[in-house]
This record gives C-alpha cells, structure tokens and sequence, in this order.
C-alpha cells in the first residue's frame, strides 16, 4: 500500500457534529469509513483529495464522517487509556519533569504490581524509560521520589485543556473546525 494512503485516518462524528469522543479522538482508517459508507452508516463531510479506485468505482478518501445515528457517551468520566494517561500528565515525566514525545514515555505504577498496586487512574503516571528502569519496584516516599503531581483521575474538561497546551495532535485542516 502506498505510504500515503496507510497515514490517512478520517475523523468520525456523531450525529450532532461533534466527535463522538475526544480521549481518544474518535478515528477510523479509510478503508473502515468507505465500508461504513456503502452501509450505509455515515455520511461524509469532507474528503481528502486523493482516490482509490475498485474496477467500476473511483472515491475521493473521507476525511471526516459523521454517523447517521446519535451514539451518547459518558463525557464525565473519560476511559484510562495510555493516551489519556500522558495526556493527563501533559507529555512530563513525573520523575525528572522532562517532557517527552509519546513513544519515548512509559506508564509506571507508583506503587509496583509486585507490592500489591493496581492500574488506576490514582496509581499510573508518565514516566520516561531510564527513570521507570531506574524506580524499578519500589516505594514513593520510601526507596524513591514521590511522582512530581498526585495521580488522580481527571476530567474530560481537564484532557481537553492539556490537549490544546501541548497540542498532541497534528491534524488534517479538514477536522480543524470540528474540533474546536
């Protein structure tokens, strides 16, 4: 497949205009909303320009869809998701305070599984790689640093906050105004 084509996702819409959720933003491939198409399922909005082409049909790929049913979420109480997680902790190792890319952090327990933690909003937070090595299995307070910011869980007002402070995503202009 041409490289091109594997980077296109299209945004996905509720019935309202609005994504259907914001942590995670709520994507799919092309492939996934051109059979959510000819189902019948969505409607598109806008397209890229680029085509793909079947033997009897030629479509332009969809940038943004939106459902032709209203699907309701649960903005309250947004899901614990790796993403949220950095997304809560605003891309910063809760160690050393460094900020990092996404793919260069990891989520560490701050007390470990082996000492009875479990994974909650309350107990993951950001880490980079050498000082999630380095804490390895122990304490805060004890055998290491407490975590720079008290992990609790936060609101969908809070992600959506910390998403336009470190402006996680690159997006296409054809979402801008969907997202705003």
């Amino acid at each position: 497949m041409d490289q091109r084509l594997s980077s296109l996702h299209t945004l996905v819409l509720n019935a309202d205009f609005r994504p259907v959720s914001y942590f995670p933003l709520s994507t799919c491939t092309w492939q996934e909303a051109i059979k959510a198409l000819f189902m019948g399922r969505v409607t598109v909005v806008s397209e890229y320009e680029t085509e793909v082409h079947s033997p009897s049909v030629s479509i332009k790929i969809p940038s943004v869809v939106v459902l032709r049913r209203y699907v309701p979420s649960n903005p309250s109480r947004p899901p614990m998701t790796r993403h949220n997680i950095l997304l809560r902790d605003k891309y910063e190792c809760q160690y050393c305070g460094d900020i990092f890319p996404p793919r260069a952090l990891t989520l560490d327990h701050v007390i470990p599984r082996s000492r009875g933690g479990i994974s909650s909003w309350e107990n993951l937070v950001a880490a980079c790689h050498p000082c999630n090595t380095f804490k390895g299995d122990k304490l805060p307070g004890i055998h290491w640093d407490r975590p720079l910011n008290e992990p609790v869980m936060p609101t969908a007002r809070q992600l959506q906050k910390h998403a336009k402070i470190v402006a996680a995503y690159n997006f296409p202009e054809s979402w801008e105004s969907y997202l705003q």
